[in-house]
């Protein structure tokens, strides 16, 4: 039977987003980060590891203590030592990861199958009756046997899981095995699946769309796609597309998107490319002849979504692929009104500075080249 998706997002960029090298938040950055998401309406946030040591813990205390609306989630292993740390940092869910692929188990582990089974017992049962919520988490997911993945669903299920997470751990899989896989984990469980999916071959995002499509309900994502080696699901990215592709509405005021992503930016001192989807600088910036004409006639020619849904407008830039509609408004902006035969020059002027300074025309240069391009009335002598 076809039900309408839906999408609960899981924003760990405090947790997995923190995990990218190099990146190393500080607690006013963690906090004004879990802030800016409970704000945003960001349902969940996966907040840290607690195993990593006393201060992480106070911190971890300080952002559950503090968010107003988003539910907590905390990170651990399951060992004794972990579970031991994540119970006392009053998030609303503990989630225990473990390997789950053949090559996970035996190479990293040394361990078997069974032994993974007995695990997710034994500590889904511990945390559980502490009266914690509980998430399993499938390390290599997406390198496990997919009845072998079943079993342990449904045991983590059988000892009171809430939910298990799908991790994509190298990014491996594309949309449409994505898609298989979750449909036949769906089949034969109706516990909670989260997609967490990595991006080493870009196809993070549409790997979580695909398994919303199958009937995952929660997804992990990082702001920017922050995350080990290429990154995670990106936020702002993962809503965007569920809303405009699918009609699924995750509850976070996209307006707030741009100002989040700036302040992961700056806080992980990973800077956002220009022609970063939804949140870069340029992604709204319009300079072909063609694509301004279709604007200045109507937006919906050539925006498949409004720049206000997220804050923003649309900027028409003049350079060397402008046409003489661009140039007409541009110059219409600065209160000059041109003939016909005053485009063509500007046209020319503006191309040659940008090929020779790689920039576009401040407005202080686009008098400048007015003054200087087009011929003034001579002046009769006495």
């Amino acid at each position: 039977m076809h039900t309408t998706p839906t999408l609960t997002i899981n924003d760990t960029t405090l947790r997995d987003g923190e995990q990218t090298a190099g990146v190393a938040f500080s607690d006013a950055e963690k906090l004004a980060i879990a802030h800016a998401l409970d704000a945003a309406g960001v349902p969940e946030m996966e907040v840290g590891i607690p195993v990593m040591g006393a201060h992480e813990r106070e911190l971890i205390r300080a952002i559950t203590g503090s968010v107003r609306r988003a539910r907590t989630m905390v990170w651990a292993r399951m060992a004794a030592n972990d579970l031991a740390a994540a119970l006392g940092c009053g998030a609303d869910t503990v989630h225990l990861a473990i390997s789950v692929s053949d090559m996970q188990i035996e190479r990293k582990l040394g361990k078997s199958r069974a032994w993974v089974l007995e695990t997710i017992s034994r500590y889904v049962d511990l945390a559980a009756a502490e009266g914690s919520a509980v998430s399993v988490g499938f390390e290599d997911a997406s390198r496990a046997d997919p009845g072998f993945l079943v079993q342990a669903a449904q045991v983590a299920q059988r000892h009171g899981a809430i939910r298990v997470r799908y991790a994509d751990t190298l990014g491996l899989l594309d949309p449409f095995a994505t898609h298989a896989r979750i449909t036949a984990l769906r089949r034969e469980t109706d516990i909670d699946i989260e997609m967490h999916a990595h991006n080493d071959l870009g196809l993070a995002n549409a790997n979580t769309l695909a398994a919303m499509l199958a009937g995952a309900t929660h997804a992990s994502t990082t702001v920017n796609g922050l995350g080990e080696r290429a990154g995670n699901a990106a936020l702002e990215e993962v809503v965007m597309a569920a809303r405009h592709l699918y009609g699924v509405e995750c509850g976070v005021d996209t307006t707030a998107l741009p100002a989040i992503s700036q302040l992961v930016a700056l806080a992980s001192g990973r800077p956002v490319a220009a022609g970063k989807s939804i949140v870069g600088d340029a992604v709204f910036t319009h300079e072909s002849g063609i694509h301004v004409d279709g604007l200045l006639k109507d937006r919906g020619n050539y925006e498949a979504f409004q720049p206000e849904e997220l804050g923003r407008e649309h900027r028409l830039v003049l350079g060397k692929h402008s046409g003489g509609h661009g140039v007409r408004h541009a110059y219409a902006r600065l209160g000059l009104t041109l003939g016909e035969r005053e485009v063509q020059p500007l046209l020319d002027r503006i191309r040659a500075h940008v090929v020779d300074t790689k920039r576009v025309p401040s407005d202080a240069e686009l008098m400048h080249f007015y003054l200087q391009t087009l011929p003034r009335p001579a002046v009769a002598c006495a």
